[in-house]
């Protein structure tokens, strides 16, 4: 599922699909090309199965080549949501863009268009895309926001002639906001009480205004998938579902915090931890339990400032945390995380107590201080990644840095690509904690779940 742009709707008519799919008996693996949590995180939803990330920034073609067919099973329908504009990458190439995506997989694309106030130029538009590359399979269009019967007609009519593929449905302007949205896509599905509702209102309208059967028919003629060299599926093997070998004593725990505060998580990144020998338990700071018994804990991003009041108030989290850091619990936080380790959240005219853990206090921006893919190189030694590393994450977030009372000493990373912390560094250490705004995907850095679990073991040692 591509567009000419974003914010043209094919989340929706992702979701739709897939839930309209499944209910008439289809068994479909969701994906979403490119880094986004959000989009992923409804796409699981109405699958009823993890969604997986595709991108070729994050991790080479070949390992995205080798995670879309080790997660798709004989018998399955897969539906890829793109990003952006089909064509639109990081270069003049498009590398990175949905088409490259597209072809890489040889997958058909259905370009969903937004049609306000355009008709006849909408067949130019398309008929641009199939000519563009024409490597890419563009198969069929589904008109969005369509303002009436007249309209619809004008678009069909001259789509189908001029360009030569079927417009396989149409839908209006729909009144009621079933998806609302938060910065940049879509609010994330824990927050969101009456998901399920929003699923089942999307795949009612995908049932009423879309092809259903012609769509799976182009689903189903898509052609193979490329296979990748034997070399590199045992590569892929032996990087990044290599269990622990040697390992004695018991088990380690890894604490992931996940709720609706911190959600940004890529499922390979706890599928890797497992894979690496290391139990993981689920934890909230947003409840009373007693804090568990963990070795590590890994801290996604997400968006802690929803929650600072909650946050802020549950003392014994906090301080149970940082009396665990000072012991040399090893902590790995992203974003969110890296925020909730602060001294402070500031919103407004008020100031929310964090952790403390870091001598950060955060404040918040109405447009993005980080957003977009980065590229970061290891300066100094901490306890996860070697020395001249290239890591390469994203980020996205509002929060901005209002006081820093450490030094660049402090800091591992150097900024090549994106925002970063301060003055182009990232990568906040203390004791066994290692902060930052940049999410890593497991696929492209293989060493991050052993390194993680290889210091989970040594603390657990440490404790007995």
């Amino acid at each position: 599922m591509a567009a000419l742009r974003g914010g043209s709707g094919k989340t929706i008519l992702s979701i739709g699909i897939i839930a309209a799919w499944k209910k008439l008996g289809k068994t479909v693996a969701p994906f979403k090309k490119g880094p986004d949590y959000i989009d992923a995180g409804w796409l699981s939803l109405a699958a009823g199965r993890p969604c997986y990330n595709l991108d070729t920034f994050l991790a080479n073609a070949d390992l995205v080549r080798a995670s879309f067919l080790t997660h798709t099973h004989p018998g399955d329908f897969a539906l890829i949501e793109g990003n952006r504009g089909l064509y639109d990458g990081i270069d003049r190439a498009g590398a990175t863009s949905t088409a490259e995506l597209a072809k890489l997989l040889s997958a058909p694309v259905i370009l969903c268009v937004d049609c306000t106030k355009t008709t006849r130029t909408m067949a130019a538009a398309v008929l641009g895309c199939l000519h563009f590359d024409p490597g890419v399979q563009i198969k069929g269009v589904i008109l969005n926001r369509v303002a009436g019967s007249r309209h619809e007609q004008i678009l069909r009519q001259s789509i189908e002639h001029h360009c030569g593929i079927p417009v396989l449905g149409a839908v209006p302007k729909l009144r009621k906001e079933s998806f609302p949205e938060r910065h940049m896509g879509l609010v994330p599905t824990p927050e969101h009480d009456w998901a399920g509702d929003s699923i089942e209102t999307a795949a009612q309208m995908a049932a009423q205004y879309l092809e259903l059967e012609a769509l799976s028919r182009v689903a189903a003629e898509a052609l193979p998938v490329p296979m990748i060299k034997k070399e590199q599926v045992k590569r892929r093997e032996t990087v990044t579902n290599r269990p622990a070998r040697g390992a004695k004593g018991p088990t380690p725990r890894i604490g992931i915090m996940k709720d609706s505060a911190f959600q940004f998580y890529y499922p390979e990144n706890i599928e890797a931890l497992r894979l690496a020998g290391a139990e993981t338990v689920f934890i909230s700071p947003l409840d009373d339990k007693p804090f568990p018994l963990v070795d590590a804990l890994y801290i996604g991003g997400g968006f802690p400032e929803t929650h600072a009041e909650r946050l802020a108030a549950n003392i014994h989290f906090k301080e149970k945390i940082k009396l665990l850091v000072k012991k040399g619990l090893p902590v790995y936080a992203e974003c969110g995380g890296l925020m909730y380790l602060g001294e402070t959240l500031v919103l407004g005219e008020t100031a929310y107590p964090m952790t403390g853990v870091l001598p950060v206090v955060f404040g918040f921006s109405k447009k993005p201080q980080g957003h977009g893919y980065t590229v970061a190189v290891v300066e100094r030694k901490n306890p996860y990644f070697p020395v001249g590393t290239e890591l390469r994450g994203h980020e996205f977030h509002y929060s901005r840095v209002l006081e820093w009372g450490g030094a660049d000493k402090d800091l591992a990373f150097s900024i090549k690509r994106g925002a970063g912390f301060v003055r182009q560094k990232d990568g906040l250490c203390f004791n066994n904690v290692l902060a930052t705004y940049t999410h890593i995907h497991a696929l492209g850095t293989p060493g991050w779940a052993e390194a993680l679990v290889r210091n989970a073991r040594s603390f657990q040692r440490s404790k007995a």
